[in-house]
């Protein structure tokens, strides 16, 4: 039997997940990205789940795609390729996950690699990581959601410049334009990433998909409509069995314990 190319683990209400291609630096291909779908379905499911942790065994996080195969050619239809392309892009599965994700960047994220890590809504990165948009470099660009995502972290002008000129960044640099949240040391890598998973699995699960849902939604509304959907939200987890026990941890001087109720 085939090592599965994605590994999955429960633990604490975290979801584990794991790009398993070491000796492919992680390169997607299409068992990849049908297993990763899988996984996404599995973590929206799941109810013990409070978020999940996407990361790379071996070195490398995820150096892009496997390669483009000969449909590719100038004879491949418009079908024939967008038929290609659609399962092929995980970043769009990940993306679609209430819950919170954290891209734990152990090594290079790279073209398609990086597409995953913005589909992530906290990106933690270890020291020696290089980050880029290079699909330029190979005359194309990127196909899931790096175009859209890229700008609305980093800004216009450093998008442009990583999708034109394919530039791959240190992690100081990424740091510095706020294309990663944290920058650690490869000894303290994983203990961070498991202190910060362990945190964010004790918040109240549905204040925490609120949370997401209208920071992600505000961003293509306008303001008014934004401010609306906060106070919506805001209504519903007034109704909750955990703001209320949020509320009474609060006053009793105790750590809160959450049902997701």
């Amino acid at each position: 039997m085939r090592e599965k190319a994605v590994l999955y683990d429960k633990r604490d209400r975290v979801a584990w997940v794991t790009l398993n291609r070491p000796q492919a630096q992680n390169r997607l291909d299409l068992r990849t990205c049908n297993e990763l779908r899988a996984i996404c379905d599995t973590i929206a499911q799941d109810d013990d789940v409070r978020l999940a942790v996407l990361t790379g065994a071996g070195e490398t996080f995820c150096a892009g795609d496997e390669g483009e195969p000969p449909e590719f050619a100038n004879s491949a239809s418009v079908e024939e390729i967008r038929s290609y392309i659609e399962p092929r892009r995980p970043a769009s599965f990940l993306g679609g996950v209430e819950k919170p994700v954290i891209a734990a960047i152990n090594g290079d994220a790279l073209g398609h690699g990086l597409e995953l890590a913005l589909a992530c809504d906290i990106r933690i990165a270890a020291e020696g990581a290089r980050l880029g948009m290079t699909q330029i470099s190979q005359g194309g660009i990127p196909w899931d959601g790096g175009t859209q995502r890229l700008p609305r972290i980093v800004g216009r002008a450093w998008a442009t410049d990583m999708l034109l000129n394919g530039r791959v960044l240190d992690t100081e640099e990424a740091l510095r334009i706020g294309l990663v949240h944290q920058v650690v040391s490869a000894q303290e890598f994983t203990d961070r990433v498991e202190q910060m998973a362990s945190t964010m699995a004790a918040l109240a699960p549905i204040a925490t998909r609120y949370a997401k849902e209208v920071v992600l939604k505000g961003m293509d509304m306008t303001l008014e409509q934004g401010l609306r959907l906060e106070t919506d939200l805001n209504v519903l987890l007034q109704t909750t069995r955990d703001r209320a026990e949020g509320v009474a941890s609060f006053l009793e001087r105790r750590d809160p314990t959450y049902t997701g109720e």
